[in-house]
């Protein structure tokens, strides 16, 4: 009888996790630098626990992908330290019905958390290489409910919306008028506001009764917001 591809990659994957050596590095990242630090979601911790970040950096700094720092991914751009990572996530109160869009995609990490806990993802990415990188990598991870776009996510993904939460990896000065119109009411929207070089804020704001009201949660450092010329 043939076997099923599907199944014999289930079985591969599961294999790949049992004897994967960078498991204890992410038990300790999980354990030293983020529950240690506040976050408490059990669906976070696990996904943090379980997506190889290794494999979603650039082969030459793969030793430092479970390090407490942003990373370098080309392009100019960075991978986030796995804390904000969590807290990004955390925030948004994440749940296996949801429909959730992240402007810059990046290497398709913060997608790949995401993907381990809600049901849809749709991620954007300016970079065409980061972008098709990206999406080579979930793919081979096995990620199917992520869809990659590459294009200016100022204005969203309007064919997609609404979406029941937004998490943007990469700083405006002001929060995009498009993302908020996307929201659904209820929604969450994570998001670094403010200018390039200096020091922003983290503000998580939220659709509610068709208003959108935010609040500050820290100050941090993105790369710039970038647009299409």
């Amino acid at each position: 009888m043939m076997v099923p591809m599907k199944i014999i990659w289930i079985f591969l994957i599961l294999f790949l996790w049992q004897t994967d050596p960078y498991k204890s590095k992410r038990e300790k990242m999980v354990e030293s630098q983020i529950e240690a630090r506040g976050i408490k979601d059990e669906s976070v911790l696990e996904a943090m626990r379980k997506v190889p970040r290794h494999l979603l950096v650039p082969e030459k700094i793969r030793e430092y992908a479970y390090s407490d720092m942003p990373l370098p991914i080309g392009e100019g751009q960075t991978i986030s330290q796995p804390y904000i990572v969590a807290l990004m996530t955390e925030l948004i109160k994440p749940d296996k019905n949801m429909k959730v869009l992240e402007i810059g995609t990046g290497s398709g990490y913060q997608a790949a958390v995401l993907a381990e806990i809600v049901k849809e993802v749709y991620t954007i990415e300016i970079f065409e290489a980061l972008g098709l990188r990206a999406e080579r990598d979930l793919q081979s991870l096995g990620y199917e409910n992520i869809q990659v776009r590459i294009g200016d996510g100022y204005q969203g993904w309007p064919d997609k919306a609404p979406f029941d939460a937004i998490i943007v990896t990469a700083a405006p000065e002001t929060i995009p008028q498009p993302l908020i119109d996307q929201l659904a009411e209820g929604g969450r929207m994570i998001i670094p506001v403010g200018e390039e070089g200096k020091v922003q804020e983290l503000i998580l704001g939220e659709k509610v009764k068709g208003k959108f009201r935010t609040r500050f949660i820290s100050s941090v450092r993105f790369v710039p917001f970038l647009r299409d010329k």
